[in-house]
């Protein structure tokens, strides 16, 4: 039996996005169909609307940041269950048989497939996945703003997990924004001393966000003065920085982790990563082990993305508060 979904959809690149139906065919045996009630918009939900990375197909269908109940499961889903609350990330299903898969790092697959690649995604009523990628929502995440953590939050927990931080490390995280503002919390509750790298005007609001101190990183000067100090720093930015200033403020056997998809090439010098033996590294979004281990961190830590709300109606005056640059911290459309 047929599904007929209504979705919100961009007819070409960086078009705005229109109402658009298509049909889903019969649900498969390991396949879950969610009724969304909410959907994050995401920088990338903008840059594969733009097709800045080359892998978009038109007509377009956003969102991969899915919170909304279970509608209706394959045959051979036993875990879900209609009504059960779930959300849905980047990855809407896996091959499951690589060593990828078996090892537990679903993430990393290389026959993965993302929701809104090749495929339609979160801004419509119904949105199907493999039932292995969709993660029950616990008590204590509210649904209205569970979305991001399946995108953005996920990012920032999972190199705390695969880094193997300790509660005694010094953190900093470098932009505060829809993932900084989420790294903040999440270093703060896992019991680190964080430091915010971000822009003079939110150097308070990263303190009430979980920082216990803030640089400014428009101040070479300052940055300077952190030389060998941080454990971890987290880059979050997807534009260019002095990386370099940033490696020297690593201690010995320190990590750059870089999150933000940045285009430009890194320009990093060896000598200081040789000499103190620090490295630079990078993550995806996390296993759906791993993104219910962060869903129950954040229920048990009370720690939730600061969010604005659009009526799913509104999705392009939504996408243009993204493209502002004004958003605090994570949009999220809600079904009308």
């Amino acid at each position: 039996m047929t599904t007929t979904v209504h979705a919100y959809a961009a007819p070409t690149a960086g078009a705005s996005l229109e109402p658009f139906e298509y049909d889903l065919p019969d649900l498969g045996a390991h396949d879950v169909d969610i009724d969304v009630e909410h959907c994050g918009i995401c920088h990338s939900d903008l840059s594969m609307l733009d097709n800045e990375w080359g892998m978009s197909q038109f007509p377009f269908v956003a969102g991969h940041e899915a919170a909304g109940r279970v509608r209706a499961v394959g045959e051979h889903v036993t875990h879900l269950q209609p009504g059960d609350r779930v959300g849905l990330g980047w990855h809407s299903g896996y091959c499951n048989a690589c060593m990828q898969c078996l090892s537990g790092d679903h993430n990393m697959c290389a026959g993965s497939s993302a929701t809104i690649v090749g495929r339609h995604g979160g801004f419509a009523d119904v949105v199907r996945a493999q039932a292995m990628s969709v993660v029950k929502l616990p008590d204590g995440v509210e649904s209205s703003k569970a979305g991001p953590l399946f995108c953005g939050g996920i990012t920032v927990f999972n190199p705390l997990v695969q880094l193997g931080l300790s509660p005694l490390d010094e953190v900093a995280v470098v932009g505060i924004g829809g993932l900084g503002h989420m790294a903040l919390a999440f270093c703060r509750a896992w019991g680190c001393h964080v430091t915010a790298f971000t822009s003079p005007s939110k150097m308070e609001e990263a303190k009430s966000l979980g920082a216990h101190e803030t640089i400014s990183n428009r101040d070479p000067e300052a940055i300077k003065q952190c030389r060998g100090r941080f454990d971890l720093i987290l880059s979050t930015v997807n534009v260019k920085l002095d990386w370099n200033e940033y490696i020297e403020a690593l201690k010995p056997r320190g990590t750059l982790h870089v999150l933000g998809a940045v285009l430009e090439p890194l320009d990093i010098a060896a000598f200081p990563l040789l000499m103190q033996q620090r490295s630079v590294s990078g993550s995806p979004v996390g296993s759906p082990a791993t993104i219910a281990r962060m869903l129950d961190f954040s229920a048990r830590h009370s720690i939730a993305p600061t969010t604005e709300h659009f009526p799913m109606s509104r999705v392009n005056d939504a996408f243009e508060h993204l493209r502002s640059g004004n958003a605090r911290y994570r949009i999220v459309l809600d079904r009308d």
